[in-house]
């Protein structure tokens, strides 16, 4: 049964029991309908008191269940059933109250909380925005600034901050249930309060409001979700309680209909799958706690960070001393930078630079049960050291390979026990970004490869396995959507339009932005090698580009110009003179048809992946778009929107043959 019941003298104790994250599902909802009722009319019970089993206390709703259609009894009313019930109920909260586990919690009449309780509303994560009336109970407990914080910023509060602002009546240290029922035999001797709906709200001035609207816009990243989650709140603000309780559910309504939540709920999913690959799931991976990275440039002290961050002590290794002196210098300068942010103190600041230990020489790597290898991507340097780390590292420690485009079974040749080899493919900043691809060999053993998995889980990055091609998954589908961007350069459409286009679809920079952000030189150099193997690579605009000079930021100009300390792109005259002999004539397209022609191109490549087994599912290739090329999250990833199209043509196809 998904939820109990235990008399404790006068007090009933109701437990949600529905694991992993006790959601409120249909089957908890019918239940704790009716025990509100059944309560209330047993004689025997003076109050109630309402907790969760297991590490937590309700983590929300059932996420399954937002693509089917509402079932009752509805979470509003079940929420307004136990506010109104004649016997108060008390919520004892421990661990995660999210969503409509903390709507659960305001509908009670009190709230008493272990110390590791958490309170967050984290709807607008997934597109929605709390529908069970958080939106309007919130900012009667805590006050309209602190409730908008949580409702519309994804704010969590602790148990202490919770308490302080009114949120919980007590803390507790004793065992929650038997603490929450002593509470509950205390304030029966006393007047209840308001039930959260009924209290009064101070209304905020014009002001205020504008305020909160700009700081949700420069954070929200183009989503609708926060915006609207405010809409309702102010709307009850203004309009009172029970209006503010029928906007809220308009809204939560029209957008969990929306191509957004759909694309936000479907990576949720995919996120939660990623670090646990069915296949790995009865497999242990192997111990680590000292790693080692091989090269202390940009990339190379990102990883080290990152694996500080998270814990671990490493040896940098590199080829000087003046190299040691530069990577502890880059190393220092990311330590600071997260300090200046608040995210860290100066004492973990200098804890973190502590534990890691820049050497020259391979030697120091022979203790290390870890060692990634980020060089420069050229084969045979990257054969060299590996080379040198099948001297010097035992025979278990796993090694690795950063690389994007090389294929990891030409450099694993010669190693030592090639199954502790695999590929990992970091994305830079490394202490930054999320994705992670897994790249094993055929020799790969099972319990590295889910080593690989495990490093990415502590390192909390979101795991992607690929098969081994050109690129892997990322890369191969980039020079897809630069292939296809470029084909329009071709016809005569400008950067600029091609790049404003795809802003407006929600990437942070279009493609040719992005080409001068990075350097047009770094693809330029792989296709020369490609060239130089004898391989067909036909001439491409940003070719003439670099061949004259134009590489990017870093030179004043690429596919646009940049005034001297600017990253503001200008178009360039030079740009289009140089690249105007592969241009044929003007062309003009709108943004629809530019943004519906890079995705299809993307689709079709992602497929082509699928189809040679590469990736194990679309939702894959989604994770590593979202996660480490900026694909826009509310659009769910390049398969996402193909499939979401291909549905939507379903019909129409239909309509035109019955026509």
């Amino acid at each position: 049964m998904t939820v109990s019941l235990e008399i404790v003298d006068d007090i009933a104790v109701v437990t949600i029991d529905n694991p992993p994250v006790n959601a409120m599902n249909r089957s908890v909802r019918e239940r704790l309908q009716s025990l509100v009722g059944d309560l209330d009319a047993d004689a025997r019970v003076r109050a109630v008191v309402l907790t969760g089993a297991g590490r937590l206390f309700v983590g929300g709703a059932d996420i399954a269940e937002f693509d089917r259609p509402v079932e009752p009894p509805y979470l509003p009313d079940l929420v307004r059933r136990i506010e109104r019930a004649e016997k108060p109920w008390i919520a004892a909260v421990h661990g995660a109250v999210l969503g409509g586990g903390l709507e659960i919690a305001l509908g009670c009449r009190f709230r008493v909380a272990a110390s590791n309780a958490r309170f967050a509303l984290p709807e607008v994560n997934i597109g929605i925005i709390p529908g069970a009336g958080g939106t309007q109970r919130l900012p009667r407990v805590i006050g309209v600034a602190d409730a908008i914080g949580v409702v519309a910023e994804n704010q969590t509060l602790d148990a202490e901050r919770a308490a302080k602002l009114g949120l919980v009546d007590r803390t507790v240290g004793k065992p929650l249930v038997s603490a929450a029922i002593e509470f509950a035999r205390e304030v029966l001797e006393k007047p209840l309060p308001l039930p959260s709906l009924l209290r009064a709200v101070t209304l905020p001035e014009t002001s205020f409001w504008q305020a909160a609207e700009d700081r949700i816009r420069r954070n929200a990243k183009g989503m609708a979700a926060p915006f609207r989650a405010l809409e309702a709140l102010r709307f009850g603000i203004e309009n009172g309680a029970e209006a503010g309780i029928a906007r809220e559910r308009e809204i939560f309504l029209e957008l969990r209909s929306s191509e957004e939540a759909s694309a936000l709920r479907y990576l949720f999913f995919a996120e939660r799958a990623s670090p646990r690959p069915v296949d790995l799931r009865s497999v242990t991976p192997r111990p680590f706690e000292h790693a080692g990275v091989i090269g202390g440039g940009t990339m190379g002290a990102g990883i080290a960070a990152a694996l500080v961050n998270a814990g671990f002590s490493v040896t940098v290794i590199e080829q000087d001393e003046a190299g040691t002196i530069r990577a502890l210098s880059t190393l220092k300068g990311i330590f600071e930078a997260s300090q200046r942010r608040g995210s860290i103190t100066p004492d973990e600041a200098a804890e973190r630079l502590g534990r890691i230990d820049a050497r020259v020489g391979y030697e120091a790597l022979a203790r290390c049960d870890l060692v990634i290898e980020a060089v420069f991507e050229d084969f045979s340097v990257k054969r060299a050291v590996f080379a040198e780390l099948g001297k010097v590292c035992r025979p278990d420690a796993v090694l690795a390979t950063n690389t994007s485009y090389i294929d990891p079974r030409l450099i694993a040749q010669g190693v030592p026990n090639p199954d502790r080899f695999l590929g990992l493919h970091f994305f830079s900043p490394a202490q930054v970004m999320k994705l992670l691809e897994i790249v094993p060999t055929p020799e790969t053993a099972p319990d590295v490869l889910a080593t690989g998995f495990e490093l990415a889980r502590r390192l909390a990055k979101i795991p992607v396995r690929s098969g081994i091609c050109d690129g892997f998954i990322g890369n191969r589908i980039l020079r897809r959507y630069r292939g296809e961007a470029e084909a329009m350069i071709r016809e005569g459409v400008g950067a600029g339009e091609i790049d404003q286009a795809t802003r407006a679809f929600g990437y942070a920079m279009g493609p040719f932005e992005m080409q001068d952000m990075a350097g047009l030189d770094i693809s330029f150099l792989h296709r020369e090698a490609a060239r130089a193997r004898g391989e067909t690579v036909p001439e491409t605009p940003a070719d003439l580009l670099v061949r004259a000079g134009r590489k990017g930021q870093k030179t004043g100009g690429g596919w646009y110009d940049y005034a001297a300390g600017d990253r503001k792109p200008l178009p360039s005259s030079d740009a289009r003179r140089i690249i105007a002999p592969l241009v044929l004539g003007q062309s003009k397209l709108s943004a629809d048809v530019i943004v519906a022609r890079l995705m299809s191109a993307m689709a079709v490549e992602g497929h082509a992946i699928l189809d040679e087994g590469i990736a194990a599912s679309a939702a894959d290739i989604d994770l590593v778009e979202v996660h480490g090329y900026g694909f826009p999250r509310k659009r769910g990833g390049p398969m996402f929107q193909a499939a979401r199209r291909a549905k939507t043509a379903e019909p129409q196809e239909e309509t035109r043959r019955a026509q």
